[in-house]
């Protein structure tokens, strides 16, 4: 996925130069998002209508967990450049995640403006599979009212046959789970370990399914295994199965040594942003008692991302 943003940038209809745009991904992908900021600001104070800075900066802001910074600038890209795809896949993102922090009647009305984006994403670049995915998503999630359906997410998934098989899997099992076909879903993602050969993504959305469904030994099982076929790099995989034990309320220890392997990793990636990582440890050691701990994890978050909207609110004077 990273290769493909990285690429997605260097392509868009924007001034940045290919240096400046690799020198900002290398900063998100190290998790550096002040860095990222920085010279994302400097690339706009010398062209406020650079819509790939914008882009970057909706994305930077996205990883930061504020929402409206990123769909401002998101807003900003999509009208400077609306033929690209990718632009449009963000901005819809962001409206999703602002969707699930306001009142129903809000989240309603952002519900028109998520599908809008991810169904403009999707005829922009029918071979976008990331867009295509986040469209099918929704389909198979919102309510026909809003225009979702399950006929409509499958042939989304008929489409990403003919490219992306792997994300076909997914966007099925997904439409399975929401139909409350368990078997169908989990059969869907077996299907994705053996089409992936085993990948440990793939066991990790496999665990991540166990736990949604409270099955807690097969859900250990499913992420020790993804653990173990991430060995050779401790990718972001790791923190996702991190992230699955945290939400299951398992392992603590397990989760903080995967995430502290996947920090000390050359696999750093904006999929799994570095201060994201040290303010989770710091929330499981914070659980276990061990404050100074905690603070550290919160402080190494606060270096790289000075405004990351999910550090605990207390994460500054736990000690007092």
């Amino acid at each position: 996925m990273v290769c493909a943003l990285a690429v997605g940038a260097v392509r868009g209809f924007a001034s940045m130069s290919r240096e400046a745009v690799d020198e900002v991904m290398t900063a998100m992908n190290h998790g550096q998002a002040d860095d990222a900021l920085r010279l994302l600001d400097t690339a706009l104070r010398q062209d406020p209508k650079d819509a790939e800075a914008l882009n970057l900066s909706c994305r930077v802001f996205y990883a930061e967990e504020r929402w409206d910074d990123a769909i401002g600038a998101c807003e900003k890209a999509v009208q400077l450049a609306p033929g690209n795809s990718s632009y449009h896949m963000w901005l819809g993102r962001s409206y999703g995640e602002k969707a699930q922090q306001v009142t129903f009647v809000a989240a309603y009305k952002l519900a028109k403006l998520i599908r809008a984006e991810f169904e403009t994403a999707a005829s922009l670049d029918g071979k976008n599979g990331e867009a295509l995915s986040d469209l099918g998503e929704y389909y198979a999630e919102a309510p026909a009212m809003l225009g979702g359906g399950y006929g409509k997410a499958e042939g989304i998934a008929r489409q990403l046959d003919g490219f992306d098989p792997m994300r076909a899997l997914d966007l099925r099992a997904r439409i399975a789970e929401e139909k409350k076909d368990y078997v169908g879903a989990e059969t869907a993602y077996r299907a994705k370990i053996s089409t992936s050969h085993s990948a440990a993504q793939s066991w990790m959305d496999l665990g991540s399914f166990y736990r949604r469904r409270e099955r807690w030994n097969e859900m250990l099982a499913a992420v020790e295994s993804g653990a173990v076929a991430a060995e050779h790099d401790h990718g972001p995989p790791l923190v996702d199965g991190a992230s699955t034990l945290m939400k299951a309320g398992r392992e603590p220890q397990t989760a903080i040594s995967w995430m502290r392997d996947y920090l000390a990793s050359n696999a750093l990636s904006q999929d799994a942003p570095a201060f994201v990582v040290h303010a989770r440890i710091g929330i499981l050691l914070k659980q276990q008692g061990d404050t100074p701990g905690a603070l550290r994890e919160f402080a190494a978050a606060r270096a790289l991302a000075k405004d990351y909207a999910g550090l605990p609110a207390a994460s500054t004077n736990m000690s007092r």
